[in-house]
């Protein structure tokens, strides 16, 4: 098998004659769906299904808890407000940002000639679908509730008023001095007042409940049961015995990331964020089918939230005695739309062909190094370093290119003063990591650099430090397939359970490149023991660091490494090229179409354009943009897209 080498990181490949004569058409086009569809300008975000390193694990539920809930809405607002305005602009920005060779991505394994596709030009074109352990795909197709007599009436969802509501989440989340609410009822009935208390109870965990007489009128008085602990722990006793803890759903989501996704679920449901468990996370811009559980939160209370949720979609209800465990899945099934082709139906059948039988180069994706001009290998570089002054100025200091307006005066600012204070203030959004660090700096001081980063999410900080190992990891990888090619050489390492051991000579022919297996770097992993196992040692002298003392006086960043397959061969490949006309329409239905009866689009033999549509699934701890990488030759780091999807503005 012949590796191809990538040579450049053009904005796209040159085109035929035919291409040109095209090019009026498409820019036309492209013009005509940009002036229609606003801000979906295509730019590609990496998908990745990744399994979290076990030392993650304990901690994961901590990071996606929101700060005091009035930042976080500003945040969220001033966030979305930020747009990236006029595409021309933002592709100029992106010259600052990473390509593929840059994080050492820059072999093939197959022959053909690649060809030009736009990947993401909607986030519709992107969908995910997770498979669980026992290899079932999510699928969201069923709305229905599990009927259950202990759930309250319909009416609960209603019997309250805004202001009530209001009031009362208040006095759930200790937000004023009130210890209590009094709710009057309007037309006194028994009845009634038992849909209230049902009402108060299972709308806002924490709270009790009694009736009282004031001056002829009866009133629901609300109260804390237990002051602050009642709110983080759900109601105990008033959940039913013979019902499982734990209500698995399946989330459709559109455009959100998972972790999104659960703060405003959390926020409709009244619940902290850190009820909820999940196997992994998904990307924002794509359509994603995942499991979810939540602790003690009914079916009937989720499947209500679909009448007022956009983007989002609960339903396949089921109740369990066991939560979701990150990692915890075979991995996830890809459906994904390459809009605007150039490739002849040979060109594309090879491709194809060749991602089903061989597979493609198992790199970390483009996601894992960030998408700024300081990439994060370079910070989890200076923490194993143990440079902590390098590590405040990577994250502090200003950067070219495209970065929220608000960021780069917070930025400007700690450049010329070195006041972590005046640089805050020049930050509205105190949940990014700037922020996170500044305060930290605040309350620790610029000699206890340590600390201050300390404040940041346990998750974050390990973020830097996998980062470089992925670095390492993609380089030392491309160095193996350009030095012994697709085949498996004396030296090399494979698993034989859990555990690494070299490939010798006499035993060399009973393996393939299938079986090769490369480490990341760390004090618990063997090398190879060809030119390769010297090449990883050059790589960390030249960074300096010690391949041979990998462990770091702070517990949290010693690297213990890890092994990873250097080909993947994706499963349950399919594939087929559709022409269209509108690139507005979807080229197939999802889920929610299904559900909602929406007939498939209709699309013309002879469309204007020519689209790719490609399915797959993938393991754990792969990037889906790697194999689409493989199948059209092309760089598909955002830098590259975007100005390829500029280009065709013009």
């Amino acid at each position: 098998m012949e590796t191809v080498e990538m040579n450049s990181v053009s904005l796209k490949r040159p085109r035929s004659e035919d291409d040109v004569a095209n090019a009026d058409e498409i820019k036309r086009q492209k013009i005509s769906e940009k002036s229609t569809t606003g801000n979906d300008s295509g730019q590609s975000v990496e998908t990745v299904t990744e399994q979290p390193d076990k030392s993650l694990l304990e901690d994961t539920k901590n990071e996606i808890i929101p700060n005091e809930e009035s930042e976080e809405q500003e945040d969220e607002e001033l966030e979305d407000s930020d747009e990236d305005g006029d595409p021309e602009s933002f592709a100029d920005m992106m010259k600052h940002g990473l390509t593929e060779s840059d994080v050492g991505i820059t072999k093939f394994v197959s022959s053909h000639k690649g060809f030009s596709g736009i990947l993401k030009e909607r986030y519709s074109d992107f969908v995910v679908h997770e498979i669980g352990k026992d290899g079932r795909v999510s699928h969201l197709d069923d709305f229905s509730v599990p009927v259950d007599d202990e759930d309250p009436s319909e009416e609960t969802f209603t019997v309250l008023s805004d202001e009530d509501k209001q009031r009362l989440e208040e006095l759930q989340l200790l937000k004023n001095k009130e210890t209590s609410v009094a709710i009057e009822v309007i037309e006194d009935t028994k009845e009634k007042r038992t849909v209230i208390h049902q009402a108060v109870k299972s709308l806002f965990p924490g709270l009790e409940t009694k009736t009282e007489d004031r001056d002829g009128k009866k009133y629901i008085i609300a109260y804390h049961a237990a002051g602050k602990k009642a709110l983080a722990n759900p109601r105990k006793h008033s959940w039913p015995k013979s019902r499982g803890s734990y209500c698995h759903f399946v989330l459709y989501k559109e455009n959100k990331d998972t972790m999104d996704a659960i703060n405003v679920l959390s926020k409709f449901l009244r619940v902290k964020p850190n009820i909820f468990s999940y196997m992994g996370t998904k990307d924002k811009r794509a359509i994603t089918v995942q499991e979810i559980a939540v602790l003690r939160i009914t079916a009937q209370r989720l499947a209500h939230l679909n009448k007022c949720l956009m983007n989002f979609k609960l339903g396949n209800f089921s109740y369990k005695n066991h939560p979701l465990k990150l990692g915890e899945l075979q991995g996830n099934h890809f459906t994904v739309v390459l809009r605007n082709i150039t490739g002849t139906d040979d060109q594309i059948e090879q491709a194809m062909h060749s991602l089903r039988e061989i597979g493609f180069i198992n790199y970390y994706g483009m996601q894992r190094f960030g998408t700024t001009a300081v990439p994060t290998y370079q910070i989890g570089r200076a923490i194993l370093q143990n440079n902590w002054n390098e590590v405040m100025d990577l994250i502090l200091k200003p950067r070219p290119g495209a970065e929220k307006g608000y960021l780069v005066k917070c930025r400007e600012e700690w450049a010329k003063t070195k006041d972590p204070a005046a640089a805050l203030k020049k930050l509205p959004v105190k949940r990014c990591v700037e922020g996170q660090l500044l305060r930290g700096l605040l309350k620790y001081g610029m000699k206890n650099i340590i600390s201050a980063f300390g404040i940041i999410p346990r998750n974050n900080r390990l973020m830097y430090i996998h980062s470089y190992q992925s670095y390492v990891w993609n380089n030392m990888v491309s160095k193996r397939i350009e030095e012994y090619g697709l085949r498996a050489v004396p030296g090399d390492l494979t698993l034989k359970g859990a555990t690494a051991v070299h490939i010798e000579e006499d035993d060399v022919d009973n393996y393939t490149i299938h079986d090769v297996v490369m480490p990341l770097p760390g004090f618990d992993v063997i090398y190879p023991k060809h030119k390769i196992g010297e090449a990883y040692k050059e790589m960390l002298v030249a960074d300096n660091l010690d391949i041979n003392n990998m462990r770091h006086k702070i517990r949290d960043y010693s690297l213990s490494g890890a092994y990873r397959k250097i080909i993947i061969r994706p499963q349950n490949v399919s594939w087929e090229v559709v022409a269209y006309d509108d690139p507005r329409i979807p080229l197939f239905t999802t889920d929610l179409d299904k559900l909602e009866g929406k007939p498939l689009p209709v699309l013309p033999t002879d469309g204007k354009f020519r689209a790719l549509k490609m399915e797959f699934s993938l393991p754990p701890s792969t990037y889906a943009t790697m194999a689409i990488r493989e199948v059209l030759k092309m760089d598909t780091s955002i830098k590259n897209q975007t100005q390829l999807n500029t280009t065709w503005l013009r």
